[in-house]
């Protein structure tokens, strides 16, 4: 990403949180053979060291990818939107998006099948609690081992990452409430999450910090 040192986010529990809220994520990798990208969802693992995800792969794209034999790109990408100058000071007039974005960066490691087996057991979970009556893979272990086979586990321990969160921390706080709102109210460019976000990086601003200050970060 651009170099942009005021929206830096440095903080490995903000990239837990920006990983947790939003798992569905983008595999980049630069293969023998060119680049080669797929989707899939993410969960992370507890772990105090390092941040730690695993998930899974429909064959054949653990050979399409090479995995395990490069570093793999992991996008994540939270709320974003396009910010209109409608909502600026008078005589602003140049528009930007806002965006919360991490890029993951590790050589991932390929999951036994019974390992595997777990890791799709716990994605099925993890999406199915919210469900008033939860599917499991248990309710067919058998039809579900016979599915598990079509898949790769991984896990990636991440080795570094380049995240942002720019969400107009360059803008007077009268202005930032401005944009707030008009991503709350009803509108072409409304986008309620985005809001929320910005709100939330300004309520962490506010007790020690101007406005011009990004957070969290070092940059």
């Amino acid at each position: 990403m651009r170099h942009t040192p005021r929206y830096l986010l440095e903080d490995d529990d903000e990239v837990r949180r920006l990983i947790r809220e939003n798992p569905w994520a983008t595999m980049v990798s630069a293969t023998s053979r060119g680049l080669v990208a797929s989707h899939y969802p993410f969960l992370l693992e507890e772990d105090e060291e390092r941040i730690v995800v695993v998930s899974h792969v429909g064959r054949p794209d653990e050979t399409l990818h090479e995995l395990g034999e490069h570093e793999l790109l992991v996008i994540v990408q939270g709320p974003h939107g396009y910010i209109s100058p409608g909502w600026y000071a008078e005589g602003d007039v140049i528009p930007t998006w806002n965006h919360v974005t991490a890029h993951l960066y590790g050589v991932p490691e390929l999951l036994d099948p019974e390992e595997n087996y777990r890791v799709l057991e716990r994605l099925v979970d993890h999406f199915e609690q919210r469900m008033p009556h939860p599917a499991s893979l248990a309710l067919d272990e058998n039809g579900s081992r016979r599915t598990a086979v079509g898949t790769v586990g991984l896990r990636l321990r991440v080795t570094r990452y380049d995240a942002r969160l720019k969400l107009s921390q360059n803008k007077p706080a009268e202005v930032r409430e401005r944009i707030i709102d008009g991503l709350r109210a009803e509108g072409p460019y409304a986008h309620p999450a985005l809001a929320d976000e910005m709100a939330r990086v300004g309520l962490r601003e506010r007790p020690s910090r101007g406005h011009d200050t990004p957070l969290p970060g070092r940059g």
